[in-house]
């Protein structure tokens, strides 16, 4: 089992909704929605983790789940509850992503922090894993970030976005980022308040990432 934490937006928010929609599947409760073939090869990867914007980076665990979960809650808890800017899709890298409006320092500190403080849950990155995050292409401080925390993209290389498609051709830009701007921007771009996060599991390789808590914030710092 691998776990994650990721923020994601509560049920009752229109973007957990459309999001879903758009990815073909509700990460809450599994379900697999109706999706067309061609969005369903778009979307295959994201889909697989669900919609989400990642904080602490999938590992496996080093402690007990009971243990994980004890630590997320407490993490959780001491965190403040903060607003969201609007957010919008964007083009990150050639994949269609939905992206913060504005700088939100909050943000940025809440995703240093989950990946310093927790830590010690996680059990080392194997060689395989380490291979799989494409060393040789890393710049030298993600390949530090690489060692020593599992994941190239964090702290000064962490970017917030929410995963909407594969990596895009052209061609594909051109004619599928209207299609998600109309389906995700009109629930994206209301303003929301972050006043929890997401424990994430994968029961097993090829396994889809469901959410297993939602971890509230305290009322205050």
């Amino acid at each position: 089992m691998r776990v994650a934490l990721y923020w994601a937006p509560e049920p009752d928010d229109p973007l957990h909704t459309a999001g879903s929609a758009w990815l073909g599947r509700d990460a809450e409760t599994g379900a697999s929605l109706p999706i067309s073939p061609e969005r369903a090869a778009l979307t295959k990867d994201p889909r697989g983790y669900g919609l989400h914007a990642t904080l602490k980076p999938p590992f496996h665990l080093a402690v007990p789940y009971a243990e994980a979960l004890a630590a997320a809650t407490a993490f959780a808890a001491a965190r403040a509850p903060f607003d969201l800017p609007p957010l919008a899709v964007a083009n990150l890298d050639g994949f269609l992503a939905l992206r913060e409006q504005a700088p939100c320092p909050a943000l940025h500190a809440l995703a240093d922090d989950a990946v310093s403080v927790l830590e010690s849950l996680r059990a080392p990155a194997t060689p395989e894993e380490i291979a799989r995050r494409r060393p040789d292409r890393l710049s030298p401080r993600q390949r530090g970030y690489l060692d020593a925390w599992g994941y190239p993209h964090v702290f000064e290389d962490w970017r917030f976005h929410v995963t909407l498609t594969r990596r895009l051709t052209e061609e594909e830009m051109v004619v599928v980022r209207p299609e998600a701007e109309a389906a995700v921007n009109p629930a994206a771009q209301r303003p929301r308040r972050i006043a929890s996060v997401c424990l994430f599991t994968q029961a097993g390789p090829g396994a889809p990432f469901l959410i297993a808590e939602r971890l509230p914030f305290g009322p205050s710092a």
